[in-house]
């Protein structure tokens, strides 16, 4: 199992954004949208299990790369794909999708975001549990 230590950038507070998350999980802004930066950059870690509700960004995208732990990610449609660090994700505007920890991993990616987020429901549990090892 990956230990929170294992993180590159620091685990920050609890995430602001926990209302539109499964699980605990930690935001560490790295970089804010403000003046002439159209983009947020922050770094997330998920405890075990944690993971994102489905969600689409308009007007922008999203970019994942990974640093540490084991994760997942799936576009809606799509079977689910595993992350591990070096990894990385390009997300283009207007694709549902998901990501988060494996359900015996910790699991972090720095999170760089253009647009807004349109935040939907949680992953199905059953779903989840169904996850491939």
């Amino acid at each position: 199992m990956t230990n929170i230590r294992d993180n590159l950038f620091g685990v920050g507070n609890q995430n602001t954004f926990g209302q539109y998350f499964v699980g605990d999980t930690y935001r560490h802004p790295l970089v804010k949208k403000e003046g002439n930066i159209n983009v947020g950059v922050s770094n997330i870690t998920f405890t075990p299990g944690a993971r994102t509700n489905w969600h689409i960004h308009h007007d922008g995208y999203q970019i994942l790369l990974v640093t540490s732990g084991k994760g997942w990610y799936q576009e809606a449609g799509n079977p689910a794909q595993t992350l591990k660090a070096g990894d990385r994700v390009v997300i283009p505007e207007g694709v549902k999708h998901w990501h988060g920890a494996d359900k015996d991993s910790w699991f972090s990616h720095v999170s760089i975001t253009a647009g807004t987020s349109e935040w939907l429901e949680p992953v199905v549990e059953k779903e989840y549990q169904k996850l491939e090892k």
